[in-house]
């Protein structure tokens, strides 16, 4: 797969977002990972079943239909088991986490490299800020269910970063594992909205959220996607999901962001487990073992259970422009 063309760099740097079209085959670079979340759900069933909790492991379901029946039995929540990074509080020794092969093969994809390279050159670095996420229909949800399984609020991924990111360039790569459609939760963005800068946040239960006032819902697009395309977004650029109206469809994909070597993170809580994904200059380098991107990210995890919460981002409750 090429980079991108000058033209679509064009468009990328003029919008502050771009669709590129069947980078990868959904058969061949998804069915492993979609293969390794079936493990991690036949896990959570087995778990389940043994405690009691539920009437049957439901083995017979394909993995959306098992996933739900789990959820609607159990009345549990569990996007956490599937994401490839921690959350931002609580974190325990045995807080869930999937950092496998194919996951991992799928972040260093030449054909998503070759795309990154086009936008921040050849020296690339993985930037730990990173999930797996689940959408679930809405009328599975609990109230104040987080971004990973619930709607994303409105959001600049700057603004979700420590100040330290403000003077880095960190590019986002969404991609969804099934098609993206506006029943079942696509992103939607506002165009040209990374020009404006940074603006300011506020947290709420499902997530920092730009205030309504800094949108405009006039201009919001939503962007249905064939699995196996990717969506490339700046860091200033205003996007957001919409809710998974459907009744069963369960809406799966992968956020990455990737920068130039030696930028901060805008994490430094999870710095470590970010990694070299490409260095012309120094391919040496480059972690090419998904087993020492396993460890890395439980070392990060025994470090932050034995921790006090680290801060995560720079935003108040109480700031004016929230109340």
């Amino acid at each position: 797969m090429a980079g991108l063309t000058a033209a679509q760099l064009r468009q990328f740097e003029e919008q502050g977002y771009l669709i590129v079209e069947d980078v990868l085959d959904p058969a061949r670079d998804f069915a492993p990972a979609m293969a390794e979340y079936a493990e991690v759900l036949d896990g959570i069933a087995n778990d389940l079943y043994a405690e009691g909790v539920i009437p049957s492991t439901y083995a017979e379901l394909p993995f959306k239909d098992r996933l739900l029946a789990l959820r609607a039995a159990s009345g549990r929540e569990f996007g956490q088991y599937f994401d490839f990074s921690l959350p931002q509080a609580g974190v325990r020794p045995d807080t869930p986490i999937h950092a496998g092969p194919a996951v991992f093969r799928v972040l260093t994809h030449p054909a998503i490299l070759d795309i990154v390279e086009s936008v921040i050159g050849p020296e690339i670095f993985s930037c730990p800020v990173q999930h797996t996420r689940i959408k679930m229909p809405l009328h599975t949800l609990k109230d104040g269910a987080g971004a990973l399984v619930a709607k994303t609020p409105w959001h600049q991924d700057n603004g979700v970063l420590m100040p330290e990111a403000d003077v880095a360039t960190i590019l986002t790569v969404w991609m969804p594992l099934n098609d993206a459609t506006i029943e079942n939760g696509c992103l939607q963005v506002a165009p040209r909205s990374h020009g404006g800068g940074l603006v300011a946040h506020c947290p709420r239960p499902e997530g920092l959220a730009i205030p309504d006032q800094f949108i405009d819902q006039q201009q919001a697009i939503p962007l249905p996607m064939r699995a196996g395309s990717i969506l490339l977004l700046t860091q200033r650029t205003m996007h957001g999901s919409l809710d998974n109206t459907t009744d069963s469809d369960v809406r799966i994909s992968f956020d990455l962001r990737y920068q130039p070597l030696g930028q901060p993170t805008g994490r430094p809580a999870f710095a470590d487990a970010g990694f070299v994904a490409r260095s012309a200059a120094h391919p040496e380098q480059e972690l090419r073992d998904p087993a020492v991107w396993e460890e890395n990210w439980l070392r990060v995890r025994a470090r932050l259970a034995a921790e006090n919460d680290p801060a995560f981002n720079r935003w108040r409750a109480d700031a004016p422009v929230c109340a």
